[in-house]
């Protein structure tokens, strides 16, 4: 299958996005140009032919999928995996883990932290404490992941203190990746959860980067977030 998928995916490609793609995100896989919105079909397709695609056929796939360094076929192993998540299992989190620090790149590793970490763990919050090694991990991408991984629980009610000890080790890390992905999760939660980030942000907006602080006042409201983009700016607390 992993074969019929990557064959769909060399017809669907040109050399001219190959070679775009692979400058864009600067890696070392090879490409064979197929665009994203053409990956998701395919795996759709797949899927749709699969109604009943099981935790074990889903991984078993995705392995096939990214023993290939080829980044197409890593996109559609984590699209697979993004179909199956409600039915991985905290057992899969290793080999999750490993994709994740293959990747080297943020278009495989937000897909792998978000959608099928998180929802694992949505699942499974008992695991939630893997992420505590994750986010000490000498890699900055398994760290990112560590903090992407808990917005979707963030967003179904879990404890905010877990992803706050987290962002507080991280939040004067010089790393682009690693600072705007605090935003990220800041921004997101603060759509349903706004109180909760700005308690933890105001007090830390002139510790934080500017991205950061950027991300996390988007949907605080005009007083809030105009009160956090000023503390940055002077390097203080916000005070509303």
């Amino acid at each position: 299958m992993a074969g019929a998928i990557e064959a769909e995916l060399r017809a669907l490609g040109t050399p001219a996005r190959a070679e775009g793609e692979r400058r864009y995100l600067k890696s070392d896989l090879e490409f064979v140009g197929a665009a994203v919105g053409q990956i998701r079909r395919t795996v759709a397709a797949f899927v749709a032919r699969t109604p009943e695609l099981r935790r074990r056929d889903a991984m078993e796939l995705a392995r096939a999928l990214w023993s290939a360094p080829i980044h197409e076929r890593r996109m559609a192993a984590t699209l697979v995996l993004e179909a199956a998540a409600d039915r991985l299992v905290p057992a899969d989190l290793p080999t999750i883990e490993r994709f994740i620090l293959d990747s080297r790149t943020w278009a495989l590793v937000d897909g792998l932290a978000v959608d099928v970490a998180g929802t694992l763990l949505v699942h499974h919050p008992e695991a939630a404490g893997r992420l505590d090694r994750w986010a000490s991990h000498p890699d900055f991408w398994l760290r990112r992941a560590a903090l992407l991984a808990q917005i979707r629980p963030l967003q179904h009610g879990a404890d905010f203190g877990g992803f706050a000890r987290h962002a507080e080790a991280m939040l004067d890390e010089r790393e682009f990746f690693i600072r705007k992905a605090i935003g990220w999760v800041l921004r997101e939660v603060s759509k349903t959860r706004p109180d909760e980030v700005w308690a933890w942000i105001a007090p830390r907006a002139g510790m934080a980067s500017g991205v950061t602080v950027r991300e996390a006042a988007k949907y605080l409201g005009a007083e809030r977030g105009g009160a956090l983009l000023a503390a940055n700016r002077e390097r203080r607390p916000a005070v509303p």
